[in-house]
């Protein structure tokens, strides 16, 4: 891909992402809807351990059966294991 094209993609992403900012309103959040029953909110302790925590330990849990899994499965590569690469070869002077 040469420069101009990832400038335009990149200009693009850039305008795209911009226009999306610009649209979102955010001041329509200050107003409540009819029906509206907002429950309690969550603590600082709480809202670490819902968006921080959890996601990362779902990540090591998911990493570690991942790689048990893979462990389990390897085999042993016979074609280079058993290459000897240094020589035996000695001089008689």
């Amino acid at each position: 891909m040469d420069k101009k094209n990832a400038l335009r993609a990149g200009a693009l992403a850039a305008g795209t992402t911009l226009m999306m900012l610009l649209m979102s309103s955010p001041a329509s959040a200050l107003s409540r809807d009819d029906g509206d029953d907002p429950g309690p909110g969550l603590s600082v302790i709480e809202t670490l351990g819902l968006f921080v925590v959890a996601p990362i330990v779902l990540y090591l849990v998911i990493h570690a059966l991942v790689v048990i899994g893979d462990k389990t499965h390897k085999q042993k590569d016979t074609t280079s294991s058993n290459i000897n690469t240094k020589a035996e070869a000695g001089s008689k002077a």
